[in-house]
């Protein structure tokens, strides 16, 4: 008999929680700036793993405008960006994270609620979920490109929980970036980050960190959750 889940409902990130996409997408990145001619430091690529869309809209204008096209709108950096990114295919399906379908699957047979939030365009989104055969396995799907704000703002969590209709401690967030870490805390979620350690950032700010999404399904994820909330917030104190 499954344990009952401490949390009515889970929001899942996209990019880096269901799909290795991150790292796709930084080698796309760099052979983008690589091809340009542009002076941008792995570290400053790096810094974009997690960003709202929004920051990665004026990252592309800001490059654009250093090669010469003058200040171009969003939506004209975008298409031509569109236009090299086209080449280069992505194959979702092959990208999707093991345990992604089990922690789906699982959570939704022991009656929690499924939501994602992504800093994604809807578009993409999509087309990650349809790749992935996961198209109907969220209730809600929030993108953060249809707001004012993304990641690390608050908002597009807080959007999410209105969707839901629940308050933020009845839910926790999958994340595995500082701002996507970063909103979930703001918005007042449990955050569990999906283990990364590929591109030097932190993730000591999450409440657990797990190896696999399916790790919350294992009997005593509670248990560990307390553990670990608790022995964070000591090192905080500290």
């Amino acid at each position: 008999m499954a344990t009952a889940f401490p949390f009515a409902a889970v929001i899942f990130d996209m990019d880096g929680v269901i799909v290795d996409s991150e790292a796709f997408y930084q080698e796309v990145l760099a052979r983008f700036v690589r091809e340009h001619g542009l002076d941008v430091s792995d570290d400053e690529l790096r810094g974009l793993i997690g960003c709202a869309q929004q920051h990665f809209d004026k990252t592309l204008v800001a490059w654009y405008e250093a090669l010469g096209a003058g200040t171009l709108s969003v939506a004209e950096a975008k298409r031509r960006y569109r236009l090299w990114r086209d080449r280069i295919p992505c194959d979702y399906r092959s990208l999707l994270f093991s345990g992604v379908r089990e922690a789906v699957q699982g959570l939704a047979d022991r009656g929690v609620r499924l939501a994602l939030a992504s800093s994604s365009p809807r578009s993409n989104i999509r087309e990650v979920l349809g790749a992935c055969c996961l198209s109907r396995a969220f209730e809600v799907v929030v993108s953060g490109a249809e707001l004012v704000a993304s990641k690390p703002d608050p908002a597009i969590y807080r959007h999410a929980l209105h969707l839901l209709g629940l308050p933020a401690e009845a839910c926790c967030c999958i994340e595995d970036s500082v701002p996507g870490i970063t909103a979930g805390r703001r918005a007042g979620l449990t955050v569990v980050a999906r283990r990364e350690e590929r591109f030097g950032f932190s993730q000591e700010e999450a409440d657990i960190i797990v190896d696999r999404v399916d790790e919350l399904l294992d009997e005593g994820f509670a248990q560990r959750l307390a553990r670990s909330r608790s022995a964070r917030g000591r090192g905080r104190a500290e």
